[in-house]
């Protein structure tokens, strides 16, 4: 194993606490949304910390696979992660949907290219069997 780099960050207070990266790039408070929302619209919590993360990691994904295709073009593309933090008689638990745009590619293509990403990408390898993850192609009408 080769470890390619390293990220670092630190949180004090839990889930009404504060995160800071090593480097001072992120640096958010932190609070636990309710029905209403955030009780502080400047803060952050775990899970859109993990869908930022997930989706970029995700999209890497789909443009190396894409070019494994030799489709260098995906256009203007997106991913993005929904995190649901969810709850249940056994305790609490995660679940993903991860939404593709592939305007350049057709549904056949495109299924494919999410699906191979979703066996590259190291955080849906990390997540594989642990929680749900629902991968979803978006199509133009």
């Amino acid at each position: 194993m080769k470890t390619i780099f390293e990220a670092q960050a630190t949180n004090t207070g839990g889930r009404s606490g504060h995160v800071k990266s090593e480097d001072g790039v992120l640096d958010f408070p932190i609070s636990m949304p309710n029905s209403k929302g955030k009780p502080d619209p400047k803060s952050t919590n775990p899970e859109e910390l993990f869908a930022a993360a997930y989706s970029t990691c995700y999209a890497g994904a789909v443009e190396a696979v894409a070019k494994s295709h030799d489709i260098d073009d995906l256009g203007d593309f997106s991913v993005t992660a929904i995190v649901a933090f969810n709850k249940e008689d056994d305790g609490f638990f995660l679940e993903v949907t991860l939404d593709t745009y592939l305007p350049t590619v057709d549904k056949e293509t495109g299924e494919t290219i999410i699906n191979e990403a979703h066996d590259m990408c190291p955080y849906s390898k990390a997540t594989r069997d642990n929680i749900t993850v629902h991968l979803n192609l978006l199509l133009d009408e």
